[in-house]
Order: C-alpha cells, then structure tokens, then sequence
C-alpha cells in the first residue's frame, strides 16, 4: 500500500465526500474548510466569508486509484467553469480546487487540468493551488450523508454510479412492433410482458434453474441478470439481487391490487418484467428483484459465445 494525501473542493462537502468514498482505492476522508484567510475557522466564519473553500482531504492508496484518475472522478461532481457555484450553493467557499501537499502532484494535477480544458470552450477556473492550511469541519458535518441519507446533495450520486456500471449497449436492442410480438412470443409471455400480467408462482421456467448463464429480455434479447445473482427465495419465481447493469432497468410505482410496490421494467422493451422488494440478502445489497420467467430467456453459458453474448463471459 502507498498512502497519499491531496485536498479537493467541489461545492458542497457533503456530496463531494459521499461520492469520494464510494471509490475503490479511497481509504479515508475528512471534510474541513481550506486555504482562507485564517489558519482557524468554523462553519459560521466561512459562510459569512472568511474565504476558505470547503474541502474534503482524502487519503488514497495510489496503487489502487492514482491522483490521475482520482481527480477524472472528482471532475464528474463539479462544473469546472463555475466560480463561486456548484449546484444551487453560491459563495466563495463553493469554490472548486485541488489542493496539493508534495511539489510532484502539482504537475500531475496541471496535466489532468489541461486535459480537463479540452472538453470545455469555456475557460476551467479549478485552482491547482499548495495547501496553506486546513481545519477540520465540525463533527456534524463529518459523513454527513452516511448519517443523512436523505440529506441536501448537490450531486446526483446514483446517477454518476450507474452511468459507471453501464455495460450494455442499448443501441444493440430494439423492441419488435406488436404483431411480431405476438407471433414470436407465447401466449402466457405475451401476457406477463405487454399486459402486465403475473404467471403462476412456482409453476414457471426458471424458478429452480442453477445453470450458469444470462437472463436476457424476452422481448429484445437485452441482457438482464446472471445466474451469479440469482438466489433461492421461496416467493415461487426467479429471484436476483441485482441486474447486469442498472441501467437496464426501469422502475415505476404500482399501486395495483391494493398494494404498494415498485415495478420493474426492461430498457429497451418497455416489457413487464416483475417487482423488486427491499427483503434481498443484506449482504448483497438487501434487493429482490422477483422476475416472470415469462419475461426472460436464459442463454445457458455454453451458448453465450454464438449467440452475441461473449462480452458477458467475463460475470460468470
């Protein structure tokens, strides 16, 4: 392992550091409030302009994420070409920076700066500046988000997290129109896909099936869930912890029959798929998606190759 230590500012701390620590490599974070006009500051002093911008110190192990890539991560939070703003937050201590404590980061930080530049017309106003010094935030403001999730957050964190995980290509899939459906689908798969309707529980394809392979849509061939996260539920239908790629998925509440509960939808189809629940595994996340076997095909992993689907060997 080999620590290394840099200071970022990107607005709001709360978010910055939330989105920090959801990176591999990042193994310690503090916020505080950097390079103002004052070695000692509180939370009142900076908003009412001591000029320290609000910062998070990060400690990385440079041989799992190096400063390089830290800070194309750190870009994704920030509007480079803002001064004095991020998000609806304005104010000197919204500014953005990059603040350094060895001499050899301050050239790394100028090219990563400069590459930056190139996907701008407007001038990037990130200072690339040494750290004069840094005083920690108050205890309330230290994980703020872990602490309140439901909290103020400038940045859309589960967005940047999902378009990061995106592995399937949406461009590949397309929805047939609705008399190809009907002639390639079975009348049961027509009904739980374009009806909304539900098969019988434990009376269906995949229930029990322990192959390896990928679920793909019914509908679309898109790639959905692996047998890797797939797991014996007892609600009588094929269970999963989590999809291929988030983005697969859309979700939308149902209300029907009485009930509360959130539906899930394929991208590409628009085809009903099932519900997902919040009593999964905890340790992999606490998710179940709980899926219509009418709604998927398994591709077993034998066949994956010479059916298109080689890119997903690699979750198997």
């Amino acid at each position: 392992m080999k620590k290394q230590k840099i200071y970022l500012a990107g607005g709001c701390f709360w978010g910055t550091e939330k989105y920090l620590q959801t990176l591999e490599g990042v193994l310690d974070t503090t916020v505080g409030y950097a390079n103002g006009n004052t070695e000692q500051t509180d939370y009142e002093a900076v908003c009412s302009g001591s000029g320290h911008a609000e910062t998070v110190e990060v400690i990385f192990d440079s041989e799992k994420i190096s400063l390089s890539t830290l800070l194309e991560e750190f870009y994704q939070t920030i509007d480079p070409t803002s001064h004095y703003r991020q998000g609806m937050d304005v104010g000197i201590q919204y500014r953005t920076g990059i603040y350094y404590v060895e001499e050899s980061q301050k050239e790394v930080i100028a090219a990563s700066l400069k590459e930056l530049q190139k996907q701008y017309q407007k001038p990037v106003v990130v200072e690339n500046l040494p750290l004069q010094h840094f005083c920690m935030a108050e205890e309330y403001h230290q994980d703020y988000l872990t602490k309140n999730p439901n909290g103020y957050c400038h940045i859309n964190i589960e967005k940047i997290v999902k378009q990061k995980q995106r592995i399937v290509d949406e461009t590949k899939y397309h929805k047939p129109d609705k008399q190809t459906l009907k002639q390639m689908l079975t009348p049961l798969q027509y009904a739980v896909t374009q009806k909304n309707e539900t098969e019988p529980p434990f009376q269906n394809l995949y229930c029990d099936t322990k192959k390896e392979g990928i679920y793909v849509d019914i509908t679309t061939g898109e790639p959905l869930f692996c047998s890797t996260d797939k797991f014996q539920s007892g609600c009588g239908w094929p269970s999963f912890t989590k999809p291929i790629d988030p983005n697969v998925l859309q979700e939308y509440d149902d209300l029907s029959h009485n009930m509360i509960r959130t539906e899930v939808r394929s991208r590409c189809g628009n085809a009903h798929l099932g519900h997902v629940f919040t009593d999964g595994p905890i340790e992999k996340g606490g998710l179940r998606y709980c899926i219509n076997s009418a709604a998927l095909r398994f591709i077993p992993k034998e066949d994956m190759k010479k059916e298109g689907y080689e890119l997903f060997l690699k979750l198997l």
